[in-house]
């Protein structure tokens, strides 16, 4: 299981709790030390599309010019998210083949069991 997400964020602080608390094992990839590269962001747009992966609520995707956020579409979303890593919704998680965003307890208990 492979976790991406940047490690002071309150969200990815809950799911990796839950995952140790499942004692899950998982790897730890922060974006915002080691980036995420386009060819990554396609492969995960393909399972989950680019809307699911864009965080739409948080400060970096408020801060971009407003004719960045009012004409985004799939490819200017790519570009968006490789050049801020903090707009990308988090965790993005991959476990067997499958690619999830966001955390929600419940339904990682259901996902991934307890």
């Amino acid at each position: 299981m492979d976790i991406y997400g940047i490690k002071n964020c309150d969200t990815v602080k809950k799911a990796l709790k839950w995952l140790d608390s499942s004692d899950r094992t998982y790897t730890f990839h922060d974006f915002k030390k080691e980036g995420v590269s386009r060819q990554q962001l396609e492969a995960w747009e393909q399972q989950v599309g680019w809307e699911s992966l864009l965080n739409r609520r948080g400060t970096t995707w408020r801060k971009l010019p407003d004719a960045v956020r009012d004409n985004i579409d799939r490819d200017s979303a790519l570009v968006v998210m490789v050049e801020n890593p903090s707009v990308i919704k988090r965790p993005v998680v991959e476990h067997q083949g499958q690619v999830n965003v966001g955390f929600n307890a419940d339904e990682w208990t259901r996902t991934f069991g307890a």
